[in-house]
């Protein structure tokens, strides 16, 4: 790892009763209020009875209209960007919305293009093309500050989006973050095998998330994922940020968390890890740990703002 050594910069706190261990990394109040935050709070985010919310639609010029449902409230507001290929139905992306809803803020959760009820070819999206997408929900969706939750490849766009729009995102909650998880993953296959790869045009992904078994990524979009690449250099995000991520996920290894906490310039992030968690961490277990985490944030920037 780039920089200070782990042990030189971070402290480990461990937190036996609920599973999840802490790796700080700068000195700030959060830390302690998420580990000292009351379970018996937590049914009630979970267990509500569940309004419906309209799909509405934001309308593009030249790009897909994208699906979203909105729920009005106090600022900050939350957004939920989901994982690869997820839509806006997940039950993480369902229970932030119950939990929201339980404390009167905002939040918005949506499909990227090509994917859910929004519009759009899936085969002709890129990284890039979702990057707008998000880009898009915070300008024309979002009003005021917002807290971005995001999951998987959510996690990496999610960067982007803080990169973009610094004065509107106040705080970052990755769940299993991809960042640059695409190439990374691509880059690690056998010379012959990429070489195969890029003459067939598509990569036959290996996937136990898809019900073919695979997921088929065009050889293209590897290619235009490479100009999104964050860890080989400083990542400019000042913001708090919280990275929490299973130790027994198999897609993307929990050490890519701790990498993106030694890249961004940020003094305020912990890495927060489930020993026993995969790369969904969508058990009733792994979502209070991510209710608390949203929580504790509003908490952290309401005392700012006082």
């Amino acid at each position: 790892m780039a920089g200070v050594g782990l042990a030189a910069m971070a402290s480990w706190v461990p937190c036996c009763r609920r599973g999840w261990a802490v790796v700080s990394f700068g000195f700030h109040r959060g830390l302690s209020a998420l580990l000292a935050r009351k379970p018996e709070r937590v049914p009630r985010w979970l267990a509500g009875c569940r309004q419906k919310t309209s799909v509405s639609f934001l309308s593009r010029p030249d790009l897909p209209n994208l699906a979203y449902k909105k729920l009005k409230g106090k600022s900050p507001g939350i957004i939920f960007i989901p994982g690869y290929i997820s839509n806006m139905s997940g039950t993480k992306a369902l229970a932030i919305e119950d939990f929201c809803k339980s404390l009167g803020h905002s939040y918005i959760r949506f499909d990227y293009s090509g994917v859910g009820n929004s519009d759009g070819n899936l085969e002709e999206c890129t990284v890039g093309k979702w990057r707008k997408d998000v880009l898009s929900i915070i300008d024309e969706v979002a009003e005021g500050p917002q807290i971005l939750v995001g999951s998987s490849l959510g996690g990496w766009l999610m960067l982007h989006a803080a990169i973009a729009r610094p004065q509107k995102v106040v705080a970052l909650v990755g769940i299993a973050t991809a960042v640059d998880g695409l190439v990374t993953q691509f880059n690690q296959l056998p010379v012959e095998t990429k070489k195969d790869i890029e003459m067939k045009g598509v990569w036959s992904m290996p996937s136990k998330y898809s019900e073919e078994g695979v997921y088929r990524i065009q050889y293209s979009v590897i290619k235009e994922a490479e100009h999104h690449c964050l860890l080989h250099s400083p990542i400019p995000v000042n913001c708090p940020i919280r990275l929490l991520h299973g130790m027994k996920d198999d897609v993307v290894p929990w050490h890519t968390s701790v990498q993106v906490a030694d890249r961004v310039v940020s003094k305020d992030v912990d890495v927060i890890l489930r020993k026993h968690s995969d790369h969904r961490m969508k058990e009733k277990a792994d979502i209070q740990l991510l209710v608390y985490t949203i929580d504790d944030l509003i908490d952290k920037l309401s005392t700012v703002v006082n």
